[in-house]
């Protein structure tokens, strides 16, 4: 069996203590906050941390209203310019914590007396030493190179943010998160079965909107990485303009469809795909009734999910899905071809 794959089951435990961890910190940094709210908040990161950044963007702006930017460290890094952070929160997510342009970033942010925070799941890296409010993703040693369990604690960690930040986030609803991953894990043998179809595609779009439009870009990221897969990302919106010209019949593409405002689009969407007669494949909940009877194949998490807290609990079928269509293929998902665990950038 694979790292990947023993990385994959370890996530309710692991989402579960970062929770009870760092929920005690994240009520302090609530106390700071309050009153004081940022006019802005900048999100620093790269690779897998950038996607779970992604999210953190649509979270933060739908739950609190602050505006969100995503930081493109190369300003700070090669162009050298000074970025004026005036009552901006700066947030850097690296699993490894040695992301050298990401710290930079947030070099740039202390000395302009930000308030900055760093998401990582080294307790003893550079980011953790850097950011003034250090927040440990405590998802254990992540072994195989490809980032999942690292994935879903920075996500985690993000509603935590959100609540401290006032946000329309309810605890009860993050507690039932482990539960939740938990269930579509069960979901494996279907999942693998599935994927033995793919085994010999080399392209493939994969599709989400909104809360879900960060998991189209690292579900799109697993199959590049694991599997050598030709893998577009896109939300439903963006396809329709122009990049669908290129889905033709038997063309893969996987659809992230909760139930909630994006559906309607989504499942215009899926009707425009399969029209192509596209291969499509859903990754849903039980309480979309409607995506399982419209489409045939289908992924189905086997519990009613409120659109809110779809994103961990729908990557993981899409991380099963690479790990596995990468053993199908004859591929190690734990060492893909030149890449390591740590990437250093400027």
């Amino acid at each position: 069996m694979s790292k990947m794959l023993e990385e994959i089951r370890e996530q309710p435990a692991a989402l579960d203590r970062t929770l009870t961890a760092e929920l005690p910190a994240i009520e302090a940094l609530k106390g700071r906050l309050t009153g004081k709210p940022p006019r802005m908040i900048l999100l620093a990161a790269r690779g897998t941390s950038d996607n779970a950044a992604q999210f953190g963007r649509y979270l933060l702006e739908i739950t609190t209203g602050i505006p969100v930017s995503l930081a493109a460290p190369s300003i700070f890094t090669l162009y050298q310019a000074r970025v004026k952070l005036d009552d901006v929160l700066v947030v850097a997510i690296s699993q490894s914590g040695e992301s050298t342009d990401t710290n930079f970033v947030l070099e740039q942010a202390r000395e302009q007396g930000c308030v900055t925070i760093g998401v990582t799941n080294e307790a003893s890296s550079s980011l953790a030493r850097l950011a003034e409010h250090a927040f440990l993703v405590r998802a254990g040693k992540e072994k195989s190179v490809a980032a999942t369990k690292t994935y879903t604690g920075q996500l985690m960690m993000l509603y935590l943010l959100a609540y401290a930040l006032g946000g329309r986030i309810e605890l009860d609803d993050l507690r039932r998160l482990p539960s939740w991953t938990e269930q579509a894990l069960t979901l494996e043998p279907l999942v693998r079965a599935k994927a033995e179809r793919f085994r010999f595609m080399d392209h493939a779009v994969v599709v989400g909107r909104g809360l879900n439009y960060s998991n189209a870009f690292e579900f799109a990221l697993k199959l590049m990485e694991t599997c050598y897969v030709i893998a577009e990302r896109f939300s439903s919106a963006d396809l329709q303009h122009g990049p669908i010209a290129m889905v033709e019949a038997g063309f893969p593409a996987f659809l992230f469809t909760p139930t909630g405002v994006t559906w309607p689009g989504l499942r215009g969407m899926l009707e425009q795909l399969n029209n192509l007669r596209a291969e499509t494949l859903l990754i849903t909940d039980r309480g979309n009734s409607e995506a399982l009877s419209l489409q045939k194949s289908v992924i189905s998490i086997p519990a009613e999910l409120p659109e809110m807290y779809t994103p961990i609990p729908y990557i993981v079928p899409a991380q099963l899905f690479a790990a596995t269509l990468a053993e199908h293929k004859g591929i190690d998902p734990d060492q893909p071809r030149t890449l390591s665990k740590v990437t250093r950038t400027m």
